[in-house]
């Protein structure tokens, strides 16, 4: 885990602990609609793609995603005692893609060097059930929904251009796909909860390589799992 996620969580905890001192007026049984959460989000791909095609490309070469870790936000609504919706997204991190397959493009050093990097960003839309009854402590759920994701800031890196023979734009296609989730939410004061939950999601894209015309293409179904630890505030 890198720096930066550690020092996140840990000020999102110290953050909420010292909260607590001001809601000691609330009652426990309080019924709130809303909630906001921060927390941290870290994403596991299981990419499959198509070997990349085109001019001067060998059979098997192909690539991978690195997994990232970031900033978690979302937002949830209380619809019933049992039902929410929440709209959850992560802070844009630095993707980075490296090369699968062969060892070489030519002379080039390939096979695990970063090829490309791109940000994206990913709003996940859910309706989650609850089990349990709405004033208990730990409260388990499961949801299912829709994820969008959009990439941009996309780039080749010098090693990615060096193996595609020259300076390269790269386009990535928006996806649209299925999500699901489930989880442990728990109450420890008024209006705090803590949340743990893991993820999946279906993302697909089209990448295009063009290095001054010659064009590379391969399909991508990134197959993420995001594991997610954050604290909420209701009101």
């Amino acid at each position: 885990m890198t720096t930066f996620p550690v020092r996140l969580l840990t000020a999102t905890l110290a953050v909420a602990t010292a909260c607590l001192h001001c809601t000691a007026s609330a009652r426990a049984d309080d019924v709130y609609s809303n909630s906001a959460r921060i927390g941290l989000y870290s994403v596991f791909y299981h990419v499959s793609a198509d070997d990349l095609s085109g001019p001067y490309v060998p059979p098997g070469a192909n690539i991978n995603a690195k997994n990232v870790e970031t900033l978690y936000l979302g937002y949830v609504r209380r619809l019933t005692p049992h039902f929410a919706a929440e709209l959850s997204l992560g802070y844009p991190p630095l993707q980075k893609t490296e090369g699968k397959g062969v060892a070489t493009l030519g002379s080039v050093p390939y096979d695990g060097q970063i090829i490309a990097t791109a940000r994206w960003i990913a709003p996940t839309l859910l309706l989650e059930y609850m089990f349990g009854k709405e004033n208990a402590k730990l409260r388990p759920f499961i949801g299912a929904g829709v994820n969008y994701t959009a990439f941009y800031d996309r780039n080749s890196t010098a090693q990615g251009d060096a193996a595609s023979g020259g300076p390269t734009k790269l386009s990535l296609t928006s996806s649209v796909g299925p999500a699901g989730t489930a989880g442990l939410a728990y109450h420890f004061a008024d209006h705090w909860n803590m949340y743990a939950s893991y993820s999946i999601s279906k993302v697909k894209t089209h990448l295009t390589a063009n290095t001054a015309g010659v064009i590379r293409k391969t399909d991508i179904n990134f197959g993420p799992q995001a594991l997610v630890v954050s604290v909420g505030y209701s009101f």
